[in-house]
């Protein structure tokens, strides 16, 4: 853990206890880097095309910011489809169908969730709501009728669900699923309800990281519940040093802009 939290200004602050990723504590500062360094982040990539046979190297994005988060959610129907594929890579024939259809069972289960949260956000609903023991009808219960829809496309029907519904349903992929799993206690309606108590207990900084999120990179401006998801995710899939590293390089201008919204989120605690 010692090349992602470092000694040094970065740690300075507030800080997200997230047990899901890890047992280390991550700063704010670190995690506003990590986002950025997921949003800037560029990659080698060799093209060719008819123009130039030979290939070129060209920059395209590391991750899936400018291709998911940055897009504006789009209609239903084929486009939802489309949604999850930036994020998760292209669907074969079968796998496309399986996720339309899927799209379509889950829809109605969706909002029912909406009307049942009644405009509250996923991190402001009671516990209940996230627990066996307010079952049936629950946003929880909901959400597992989701997940079991899904089959093996969990990523690719939960990404356009979570563009139509940012601040209610989560976006869970196998690899995040499985590092939720051993946070699960006893009467939790699913893994969504770690993803719930994480976001509660860490309700302020996560509330100022998604104003310096919005503030610094100004073309999206994600919820805490895709925040915690990026996070967790380059977290169990390695890349977390990786984003910190290239957020480091991507704009070292973004110093001062830092250090604004690290200030601001000391005030909230």
């Amino acid at each position: 853990m010692d090349g992602v939290t470092g000694a040094g200004a970065e740690d300075d602050g507030p800080v997200l206890l997230l047990p899901s990723t890890g047992p280390e504590p991550l700063s704010f500062g670190v995690a506003l880097i990590a986002l950025r360094g997921y949003a800037r982040g560029r990659r080698p990539l060799r093209f060719r095309s008819p123009d130039s046979p030979r290939g070129r190297w060209v920059q395209v994005p590391a991750f899936g910011w400018s291709r998911f988060d940055a897009r504006p959610a789009g209609p239903t129907g084929d486009e939802y489809v489309l949604i999850g594929e930036l994020l998760h890579g292209r669907l074969d024939r079968a796998g496309w169908a399986t996720v339309r259809d899927a799209l379509d069972e889950v829809r109605p289960v969706a909002a029912a969730a909406v009307q049942r949260a009644g405009g509250r956000a996923f991190w402001e609903l009671p516990d209940e709501e996230l627990s066996v023991l307010g079952e049936p009808g629950t946003v929880g219960a909901a959400l597992r009728g989701i997940g079991r829809a899904s089959g093996n496309h969990l990523g690719h029907v939960l990404a356009p669900l979570h563009r139509r519904h940012p601040t209610l349903v989560p976006h869970l992929t196998r690899s995040t699923r499985r590092a939720l799993l051993p946070y699960v206690e006893e009467g939790d309606s699913g893994v969504e309800a770690v993803v719930f108590r994480e976001l509660r207990a860490n309700a302020a900084v996560f509330a100022a990281l998604e104003d310096a999120v919005a503030t610094e990179l100004g073309d999206a401006r994600p919820t805490r519940l895709r925040l915690h998801d990026i996070l967790l995710w380059l977290t169990t899939t390695l890349r977390l040093a990786h984003a910190i590293e290239v957020g480091r390089r991507s704009d070292d201008s973004a110093e001062e802009d830092w250090d604004g919204a690290r200030q601001s989120a000391a005030r909230l605690m």
